[in-house]
C-alpha cells in the first residue's frame, strides 16, 4: 500500500533476536499509521492486562504515512504502551527530525518486547537489529548520552535516549530525541527503563512510497505561501507558545497556587515578553516545518546567566511559574533544563513539586518547601529522579503520592496524570477534554481550548459542547495516526487532510471516510482502556473543580454540569451510558 512498507520490526530483548513482520493493507487502510497503528500492534502483543514495568508491556513506536515526506509539519512520531503512571493507553508524541531516520529503516513500527538482562541500547538499520552494551551510559544525562550515540554510529542517523528517571522507574520519565524535544506524558520513559534500554538509534536510505510525490511537492509550496500571511503562524514563529501565558491569564484560566488561582500577580514576568526582551531568543523549526514555534533561549543575566535551552514552552512556565509560583523566568528555564537532563515530563514534574508545596504549607509534606522556593524546586527534582528522600514518595505519580500524604482529595488529576495549564472551571470545554482523554488529563487530544478562547463556542455554553470537542478531536485523532503537528490544526482542515491522504496513500476518503477512521481509532483506544481495567468513574474530575470556585473569577464546573457533558459525549461516540463502545 502507498505511504507504507508494509511491515513493522519486532524486537526481543529476552532472547535479542528481531524478526520483520509484515503489515496487511486492511491494516494500515484502517490505522492510517501512527496512533491507529500503535492501538493495532497493543492489541496484538499485550492481550491481557500487563504489568507496565514488566516485559509483558510491549513498547511500540510508530511513524505515519507522512512521515519523511514534504507535508509540512510531519516530522513527529509516536510511542505506546500500557502506562505506568494511570494504567492505561500510553500515548506520547515528539518532533524535531527522528521521524525521517525512523522511517528511513523501512518500517512503519517498532515493537518492544521482554526486557534485557542487562543494560543496552539499539542500532535500528533496513539490516535489523544489533544491540550494545550500554553499562557505560547507565545514570548518564539524556544530552551525553544521545550526543555518544550519535558519534559512535557516526552516520546520519536519529537517536532516542532515556535519563535516569526513566532508568529509575520514575512513572512519569520521558523519553528524549533531538536534545530538547521530548515525549513527554505518560511515562513512557519509565517503560524503556524497565526494559534496560537506554536508547535506540535509527538509520537507513529506504524512502517511503508516496501515491503522488509531485502534487506533494505541490503542496508544500502552497501551504509556505498560506503561512506566509498567516496571523496565528506569525505569532507563533514570534512568541512561541509562552504566548499563551497573557491569554490565559487575561482569561483568568492560567492555572495557580496549586489550582486555587486562575490567575498569577506579576505574571508579565514570565510571559513571552519578558522572554523575547530580556534573554537572547532563535526561532527553531522541526523539520518540515514553517512554523518554527521552539525558540532557544539564552539567558543574559542572574545565576543563570549562559544558559541555552529550547524553551520554556507555555505548559512548563505554567507548571512551575503559576503553579509553583516562581516569578523569574531564568529559574523556570533552569528547571526545564533539569527535568530535560534527567529524563522527566515538566508538566507532572511541575504539578508534583506544587503538590508538595501545599503539602508543606499544611505540614503535611516531610521537608519544607515554599510556594515560590526555586532552589528547593530543583533539590526535589533531583531527588525524585533519583529516588531519594522526599522525592521517592513523587516519583510514583500523584496517586500514590496523594494516598501517602493522606491528601486524596486534593491531588488534582483525572486517572493518574495532572492537567496542563487551562482550567476548566473556566473553560468548561475543557472539563470534558480532561475527564474523557483516554491517556489522562490531556490538553493535545483535542486541543479546545482553541475553540473556547476564540469565541468559536461560549466558555460555559453546554449544549453543542461535545460535538463540536468530538469534531476537535476526531480530528486530532487522525493528525496523530498520519502524522502531523497540533500547530497546523488551523492549516489542516477535513478538507486538507482528505488531500494529504490521498497524495500520501492514494485513498480518497473525504471527510465521512476519515470520520470512520476517527471513531474506530476512538472506540480502539476505549476498549483498551476497558480491557486494562476502566470504568465509567474513571471518567472523573477531582472535587476540587466541583467544589471551590476559582479565584479571582468565582467560576466552576458543577457536578450536573460535568455530567451532561460526559453522557452527551458518550451518547454522540455512540457508546453506552456506561462509556463502553
Amino acid at each position: 500500500m502507498k505511504g507504507f512498507f508494509n511491515s513493522y520490526l519486532l524486537i526481543d530483548l529476552d532472547s535479542q533476536t528481531w524478526n520483520r513482520l509484515p503489515l496487511d493493507d486492511d491494516v494500515l487502510q484502517n490505522s492510517l499509521g501512527g496512533k491507529g497503528l500503535g492501538l493495532f500492534l497493543l492489541r496484538e502483543h499485550a492481550k491481557s492486562a500487563p504489568d507496565p514495568l514488566s516485559g509483558d508491556n510491549p513498547l511500540v513506536f510508530a511513524v505515519g504515512p507522512a512521515s519523511d515526506s514534504r507535508i509540512a509539519g510531519s516530522s513527529r512520531w509516536v510511542v505506546m504502551a500500557r502506562s505506568p503512571l494511570t494504567g492505561f493507553l500510553a500515548h506520547s508524541y515528539s518532533g524535531g527530525r527522528l521521524a525521517g531516520p525512523m522511517s528511513r529503516t523501512g518500517c512503519d513500527a517498532f515493537v518492544l518486547k521482554g526486557s534485557s538482562e542487562r543494560p543496552v541500547w539499539l542500532d535500528v538499520t533496513p539490516q535489523g537489529v544489533v544491540f550494545h552494551n550500554a553499562i557505560e551510559l547507565q545514570g548518564m544525562a539524556t544530552y551525553q548520552a544521545e550526543e555518544i550515540l550519535l558519534k559512535h554510529i557516526n552516520a546520519r542517523v536519529g537517536a532516542l535516549v532515556i535519563g535516569p528517571a526513566g532508568e529509575n522507574g520514575v512513572r512519569f520519565a520521558n523519553i528524549t530525541n533531538d536534545k530538547w524535544r521530548q515525549a513527554g506524558r505518560t511515562g513512557a520513559g519509565a517503560v524503556m527503563g524497565a526494559k534496560k534500554v537506554k536508547g535506540i538509534t535509527f538509520r537507513g536510505d529506504l524512502r517511503r512510497p508516496h501515491a503522488d510525490p509531485s502534487q506533494i511537492s505541490d503542496y508544500w509550496t502552497e501551504v509556505k505561501s498560506f503561512c506566509k500571511d498567516n496571523v496565528a503562524v506569525a505569532r507563533y514563529r514570534h512568541e512561541g507558545t509562552p504566548m499563551m501565558v497573557a491569554v490565559l491569564n487575561n482569561a483568568k484560566a492560567f492555572p495557580t497556587r496549586y489550582w486555587h488561582e486562575g490567575r498569577l500577580d506579576g505574571w508579565e514576568s514570565i510571559s513571552a515578553d519578558y522572554l523575547l526582551s530580556r534573554m537572547k531568543v532563535i526561532p527553531k523549526a522541526c523539520q518540515q516545518c514553517f512554523i518554527a514555534c521552539g525558540k532557544v533561549a539564552e539567558a543574559l543575566e542572574g545565576p543563570h546567566k549562559g544558559m541555552i535551552l529550547e524553551g520554556p514552552e507555555y505548559e512548563t512556565i505554567m507548571a512551575f511559574g503559576g503553579l509553583c509560583l516562581i516569578k523569574s523566568l531564568e529559574d523556570i528555564l533552569y528547571l526545564n533544563d533539569l527535568c530535560d537532563l534527567l529524563g522527566m515530563d515538566t508538566i507532572s514534574t511541575g504539578n508534583l513539586v506544587a503538590f508538595a508545596m501545599e503539602a508543606s504549607e499544611q505540614g503535611k509534606f516531610p521537608e519544607k518547601i515554599a510556594y515560590g522556593d526555586a532552589s528547593a524546586a530543583a533539590a526535589l527534582i533531583n531527588d525524585i529522579a533519583q529516588r531519594k528522600g522526599s522525592g521517592q514518595i513523587l516519583a510514583d505519580g500523584i496517586k500514590k503520592a496523594a494516598q501517602f500524604l493522606g491528601m486524596e482529595d486534593q491531588a488534582i488529576h483525572v486517572k493518574g496524570m495532572e492537567p496542563a495549564g487551562y482550567d476548566p472551571r473556566v473553560l468548561k470545554g475543557m472539563a470534558l477534554a480532561y475527564g474523557i482523554s483516554d491517556r489522562g488529563a490531556c490538553h493535545l487530544r483535542g486541543t479546545f481550548y482553541k475553540a473556547e478562547l476564540a469565541g468559536m463556542i461560549d466558555k460555559d455554553a453546554l449544549a453543542g459542547k461535545a460535538e463540536l470537542f468530538i469534531d476537535f478531536e476526531d480530528r486530532a485523532t487522525l493528525f496523530d495516526s498520519l502524522i502531523l503537528c497540533r500547530f497546523y490544526r488551523d492549516i489542516y482542515t477535513w478538507e486538507q487532510l482528505s488531500r494529504i491522504v490521498r497524495m500520501t496513500t492514494g485513498m480518497d476518503l473525504g471527510r465521512g471516510g476519515l470520520t470512520e477512521v476517527a471513531k474506530r481509532i476512538a472506540d480502539e483506544s476505549r476498549r483498551f482502556n476497558v480491557r486494562m481495567g476502566l470504568t465509567r468513574a474513571d471518567d472523573a474530575l477531582p472535587p476540587r473543580f466541583h467544589d471551590e470556585p476559582v479565584a479571582p473569577s468565582g467560576s466552576v464546573i458543577t457536578r450536573q454540569d460535568y455530567e451532561y457533558l460526559r453522557s452527551d459525549y458518550y451518547r454522540l461516540r455512540g457508546w453506552d451510558e456506561n462509556g463502553m463502545p
